[in-house]
């Protein structure tokens, strides 16, 4: 790939000390190859969804510039998931590690295993709030402003962390 593009990345853990998961993750985003860090949003606490019974889970998101590709990016995201112990056992399990691709720039892509944007990042205020702290003026290709979205999502459950 020439270039480089915005890539926005959505980080969850709820296990194994999920702070220092997230804190670690970062690092290794931006020791990716070709990838600087740029910016990264506070830490959120939110309750966990769909599956009961587990920890609440501490997100953040992060924007990188990369000159990987979607499907590249997409590689190094489940290595650093694998690293940090990530077991895919059922859907909506507990997790050490969830690392997602939300934005490629304004790609839209649909192939088996990736979708841009995220297919469910804008009904996720614990993916929003993030996001919109470190970029105000962003917006998601088919739905409109972060901002705007955001402003219609229930946040009680969301704790901005300091």
């Amino acid at each position: 790939m020439t270039g480089r593009v915005t890539a926005y990345i959505a980080l969850g853990a709820n296990l194994d000390r999920p702070a220092r998961q997230i804190r670690t993750a970062l690092t290794e985003l931006g020791n990716l190859a070709d990838t600087r860090l740029v910016k990264v949003s506070s830490h959120y606490r939110s309750a966990a969804a769909g599956h009961p019974d587990q920890p609440d889970y501490i997100n953040a998101v992060a924007r990188l510039r990369t000159g990987l590709g979607p499907h590249a990016l997409l590689d190094a995201l489940l290595a650093i998931e694998h690293r940090h112990g990530r077991e895919r056992t059922f859907k909506n399990a507990p997790r050490t590690l969830d690392l997602d691709i939300l934005l490629y720039d304004h790609l839209i892509l649909n192939d088996p295993g990736l979708h841009l944007p995220h297919p469910r990042m804008h009904e996720r205020a614990f993916v929003l709030a993030p996001l919109v702290e470190i970029a105000p003026a962003c917006s998601i290709p088919g739905h409109g402003r972060c901002l705007d979205l955001l402003a219609a999502l229930d946040p009680s459950g969301l704790q901005r962390l300091h």
